[in-house]
């Protein structure tokens, strides 16, 4: 459909310093998007310049600089560190003769690699469909149907509009096939909210380490690794905390500076777990010597989805790599925990994690004793299924006398069944 160069696995890496912090990209990340890529860095050009260059994004003479380059060292990829133009790729990649690459193009190419579900792979797809249809600025002019003369007069639609037409039409395609997975996840939330079970939703920047952490918590076996955007497609998984009961964790795609707005609106349907939680973990890589700027980057992918109010535990990660990394629980001046010290490698501070989400996320509890009859044995076994039994003991008149705890929300739909079992509401039955 297009008239590009190959794609190649042989690049040259182009960085340019901007003095405007808004403009400014970080060359150590590029070369880990182009690791994860699976591409080999050849050399690095770097420039310096106060605004991009309309022609070829950097001056002309830069520009043959990296065609040389190119030459040079024989590669068959440029890849820059920056959003370009397409007539900005168009331009350079005619003088480079190889393919060129911008910042969000890669981006989309790891994306388009790590998708695993039948969701991801339509989600990345619309981001690239989107990306594309801006550059279609060739085609095959050779098959163009605008030509005269007897049987050669066509519908009056060039190649590019054709391509245009099926790229607009596939959007289409995937947009609906996309509003019934969405749908599926709205039912999915709403039987939880129904159940009102907590859901806990683990952001950060990518390689921060949510999937370890993830799999930590839940002894799952979700993909990690040490490479951007290891996790691609959100992993919903049942933890069971004291005092809670029953919650929803979920790990998602890691954030990144500048991220693309194309993915942000192609992974509407995945984000909104992040948007509709009860509380979020922020994960933060505190060996990171760009954690304050990284979590800055978060907070505003938060705020661009409209998930900024959701409250926030801070989980300081990798411990392990400082010098004085002590597993730890930070509190407010009211007592509740507002930032977890832990290594998701090692286990260190899993424990205490688990108890700032008891504290954080705990309802109000019901302590009482009740008193019921042999008869109701049912009733007894619902209890011990509810794991909310402390201790047991049979009295003289063969009455059996239980110590219970659970919270309000379980009290109250407990009290439901017995009304409707029974006859008599379970506050009949305290002692």
């Amino acid at each position: 459909m297009f008239d590009r160069f190959e794609s190649g696995e042989r690049a040259i890496l182009v960085h340019v310093d901007f003095p405007a912090e808004i403009d400014r990209e970080d060359l150590s990340e590029l070369k880990l998007l182009v690791s994860s890529a699976g591409v080999e860095t050849l050399g690095v050009v770097t420039a310096s310049r106060s605004t991009p260059s309309s022609r070829y994004f950097v001056g002309s003479g830069k520009a043959e600089e990296i065609a040389d380059h190119v030459k040079l060292l024989d590669a068959n990829i440029v890849i820059f560190n920056h959003s370009l133009s397409p007539t900005q790729e168009r331009n350079l990649e005619k003088l480079c003769q190889c393919r060129v690459l911008d910042r969000t193009g890669l981006i989309l190419d790891i994306f388009a690699q790590r998708a695993r579900t039948h969701e991801g792979k339509l989600q990345v797809e619309l981001a690239q469909l989107r990306h594309i249809s801006t550059r279609l600025v060739r085609g095959w002019t050779h098959l163009e149907r605008q030509k005269g003369g007897i049987g050669l007069r066509g519908p009056g639609e060039t190649q590019l509009e054709t391509d245009r037409r099926l790229i607009r039409g596939r959007i289409k395609n995937i947009l609906g096939r996309l509003e019934k997975v969405q749908k599926q996840r709205e039912q999915g939330r709403r039987a939880r909210q129904r159940a009102e079970i907590p859901t806990v939703s683990l952001v950060g920047y990518t390689n921060a380490g949510k999937s370890t952490l993830f799999n930590k918590i839940t002894e799952s076996h979700v993909y990690a690794a040490d490479q951007l955007f290891a996790t691609l497609d959100p992993t919903l998984r049942k933890l069971e905390l004291a005092d809670v009961g029953s919650i929803i964790l979920a790990d998602t795609v890691g954030f990144i500076r500048h991220l693309p707005h194309e993915l942000v609106a192609a992974f509407k349907a995945t984000l909104q777990e992040t948007q509709e939680a009860d509380l979020l973990l922020h994960v933060i890589d505190v060996a990171d010597e760009r954690q304050a700027e990284n979590m800055h980057q978060v907070q505003e992918v938060l705020h661009e989805i409209g998930a900024d109010e959701v409250p926030q535990l801070l989980i300081c990660n990798k411990i392990d790599k400082l010098d004085d990394g002590l597993a730890r629980i930070d509190t407010d001046d009211q007592g509740m925990p507002i930032r977890v010290w832990l290594s998701a490698q090692s286990g260190a501070g899993i424990d205490l994690l688990q108890q700032a989400l008891v504290q954080r996320l705990r309802p109000q509890m019901v302590d009482v004793s009740l008193r019921i009859p042999p008869s109701m044995g049912k009733l007894r076994g619902k209890l011990y299924a509810m794991k909310s039994v402390t201790a047991e003991e049979t009295r003289e008149d063969g009455q059996l006398a239980l110590k219970v705890r659970m919270s309000a929300v379980d009290w109250q739909r407990l009290s439901k069944h017995v009304a409707k079992e029974y006859g008599d509401t379970l506050q009949g039955f305290v002692e």
